[in-house]
């Protein structure tokens, strides 16, 4: 496989009218691959193995926040970076997961190639489903290279999703508290 995407990555070079045996490119394709390879890990991983075990018996049934997780992820539609941050809220029915785990998650889906809003359903749906959670909570705030690199090239342009679950889309007033305790200290 390695070979294979080395040579493609080549044949992308060529196509562009390079050369790719001149002194800067010639191990691009080599590292090109590698990166790619890279940023979609997400694929070698399990909810399972990021987990690990790592969710603790509490009586806390209080909202959890982990805010301004960073994230990086490739646009399945023109393979071009989003950067954002996610923020992910749960309120635990008698297990907490561990704190790195919530991080882990979101950049599990994230080493994909994706589009904002699935990964937002996907890291909260994985919460929901490692939890057993009243309710969880996803809002993802990126910005788009696919939009500002090409296309209709607006930089300072960025986007919103969010994914309420259980207790999250029930309750306005929950929802309410997530929402104003993720924007303080802005």
């Amino acid at each position: 496989m390695n070979d294979a995407m080395n040579e493609q990555y080549r044949q992308i070079l060529l196509n562009l009218g390079e050369n790719p045996e001149r002194e800067g490119l010639l191990d691009t394709p080599k590292r090109a691959a590698k990166a790619m390879r890279y940023l979609c890990h997400g694929y070698a991983q399990s909810l399972e193995e990021i987990v690990n075990g790592a969710l603790f018996a509490s009586d806390n049934d209080e909202m959890v926040i982990v805010r301004d997780i960073e994230l990086y992820s490739l646009c399945e539609h023109h393979m071009l970076p989003f950067i954002g941050k996610a923020h992910v809220a749960y309120i635990p029915t008698g297990k907490v997961l561990g704190l790195s785990k919530v991080a882990r998650i979101v950049d599990m889906y994230a080493r994909r190639l994706q589009i904002q809003e699935n990964l937002t359903r996907q890291i909260a749906e994985a919460i929901q489903q490692v939890t057993g959670a009243a309710g969880v909570a996803v809002v993802i705030e990126a910005q788009h290279m696919c939009m500002m690199m090409r296309g209709v090239e607006k930089q300072n342009s960025q986007m919103l999703s969010s994914v309420m679950l259980g207790a999250f889309r029930e309750s306005c007033t929950t929802r309410h508290e997530f929402l104003q305790l993720i924007g303080k200290g802005r």
